[in-house]
């Protein structure tokens, strides 16, 4: 009787989830059920549809402004940003897989750390200022 009490399979609790497995495509948690869990942070399965929604904006607005870049420079302006100014001299109208890669990667890393602490209020921050940045591009052509 005392063998059926003992456990022969190692318990996978003992380590924490890995930020990339199997379960990445495949796995069902979506959150934590502890408040500990929910508090330290981890890796979920399942990302929530908002996080996806924000992220594809912050990348498509990235995108935006990089076509709204280059409409402002045909019409005789020019790029305050020194780093992406050099990159415009270097890679001259691809400039925007530069800046679709520089953006996107970093958020990609941000979205597998979604349940950390901090982690969404800065997503957010990329997002409001992508929207800032294209309003005032807006403004340029209007003005």
């Amino acid at each position: 009787m005392r063998e059926l009490d003992t456990r022969t399979l190692k318990d996978r609790r003992k380590q924490p989830t890995p930020a990339i497995s199997r379960f990445t495509l495949w796995g069902q948690r979506k959150t934590f059920r502890r408040k500990v869990d929910q508090e330290k942070g981890g890796y979920v399965d399942c990302y929530h549809p908002g996080l996806l929604i924000l992220l594809t904006l912050a990348v498509g607005l990235t995108v935006l402004d990089a076509l709204f870049t280059m409409m402002i420079l045909d019409d005789g302006g020019w790029e305050v940003n020194p780093v992406v100014r050099s990159v415009i001299l270097l890679y001259g109208d691809r400039f925007w897989v530069w800046k679709f890669v520089i953006v996107s990667f970093p958020l990609t890393l941000l979205c597998l750390h979604s349940k950390f602490r901090l982690v969404i209020p800065v997503i957010s921050g990329i997002t409001a200022i992508s929207i800032i940045v294209v309003l005032y591009q807006i403004f340029l052509f209007l003005y």
